[in-house]
């Protein structure tokens, strides 16, 4: 009879142990940031009286200074904040174009994934390069416009 009580009392259920999983630390690598395009002589010219763009661009270059996702959640929400300001802002004329608006919405779109990866607490590097690159192709778009200037009586020449 004590065998079997010894039997019985060995096999019985063992709690299970859940183990909590690793919490995963996601580094978020600056180094890998595209630089920032250049903008040429006459867009800088036109960019230095539109508030709203130069406080994105100071925003930007505070993502630079980012060494981890901390930093880098606060940058984004700054981000989102100064992207919001230039679209509900004015734009210099030369620039109150589509090609500069559906841009800034690509920008827009990217910050938000960028924000949720962080949120979701996933890998944040490759969505911010991204979103420097859309970045930069406002940036290119607003060169784009300064050097393709055309005078539009000698398109519509009517005499």
């Amino acid at each position: 009879m004590s065998m079997v009580f010894t039997v019985l009392w060995s096999c019985k259920k063992t709690e299970a142990v859940t183990e909590e999983p690793e919490s995963e630390v996601l580094v978020f690598n600056y180094q890998k940031l595209p630089t920032k395009l250049t903008l040429n002589p006459e867009a800088t010219t036109i960019v230095e009286s539109w508030e709203e763009f130069k406080a994105l661009t100071a925003s930007i270059d505070v993502l630079y200074r980012a060494t981890n996702n901390e930093d880098l959640s606060l940058a984004i929400d700054d981000l989102i904040e100064k992207e919001k300001l230039m679209a509900g802002g004015t734009y210099p004329e030369l620039f109150n174009a589509f090609q500069v608006k559906s841009r800034q919405q690509v920008l827009r779109t990217y910050l938000y994934k960028v924000k949720s990866k962080i949120l979701e607490n996933q890998e944040t590097t490759e969505p911010t390069i991204e979103m420097m690159e859309a970045y930069n192709a406002l940036r290119k778009q607003l060169n784009i416009i300064v050097n393709s200037q055309l005078d539009k009586n000698l398109i519509l020449d009517e005499k």
